[in-house]
């Protein structure tokens, strides 16, 4: 059976499941070799609560791009003191990040989408393959009502780009199930959701959103909504 196949085969499966029921059926079947990458933001610590409920051992690793906010380190911080853990960390390759200042500045992702991509490229793609080196499973805090570009994802997929099965356990969550569970379950989160952070990642590409605007709104804000992927969710 292909990857492919069997993402259908699984996605039909588990199409009725409960996030915990998705999570506790794939970190018993594919144990050591399933992880979810933490983006530290809000769907990410729920996903962590859950994983870790189910197993005290389940693997969680973050992107260290090397520019991201204050706030993000102090709940990284916050959750290997809570669960007795440490994320695992992936950074992005010295060498590169010396290249891409010289090629295009600090900020040159400001001045194309071609440029801010290759710094995304460098930062979070490169080390995103040295994470998912070795696993089966790649388990995300993807939600449907995120984004335009994420409105078709399905609950299980093959992802071609990292040749890996792809799980989303709470595509069809809303924002409001999310801030349920992390009341609820008082799990810790990163502080700019206070701040009208709904979406977060680089400080330099990141940025509250205004009342009525979409949750990916600050997020690229200068680009138009369907190019508003860094590439680790690439179609």
């Amino acid at each position: 059976m292909s990857k492919i196949e069997l993402a259908n085969k699984l996605n039909e499966q588990f199409k009725n499941s409960s996030a915990q029921d998705v999570i506790k059926y794939f970190l018993k079947e594919y144990k050591g070799t399933i992880a979810l990458s933490s983006s530290l933001a809000a769907e990410d610590q729920a996903l962590t609560d859950i994983l870790l409920k189910e197993d005290k051992e389940a693997k969680i690793f973050t992107l260290d791009t090397g520019r991201l906010h204050p706030e993000t380190y102090d709940v990284m911080d916050a959750t290997n003191l809570k669960y007795n853990i440490k994320i695992d960390v992936f950074f992005p390759n010295e060498n590169s990040v010396q290249e891409l200042y010289q090629t295009q500045g600090v900020n040159g992702q400001y001045e194309s989408i071609e440029k801010r991509k290759n710094c995304c490229g460098i930062r979070k793609i490169e080390p995103l393959k040295r994470a998912l080196k070795g696993l089966d499973i790649w388990v995300t805090g993807l939600r449907a009502s995120q984004s335009v570009t994420r409105v078709q994802m399905p609950l299980v997929e093959y992802d071609a780009h990292f040749d890996v099965i792809k799980i989303n356990p709470i595509i069809n969550w809303s924002e409001e199930d999310v801030w349920n569970y992390i009341k609820e379950n008082k799990v810790p989160y990163n502080k700019l959701h206070d701040k009208g952070f709904p979406s977060i990642g680089c400080a330099p590409c990141t940025r509250a959103v205004k009342e009525g605007e979409d949750i990916r709104a600050g997020r690229w804000w200068w680009e138009n909504p369907e190019h508003k992927e860094c590439g680790l969710h690439k179609k």
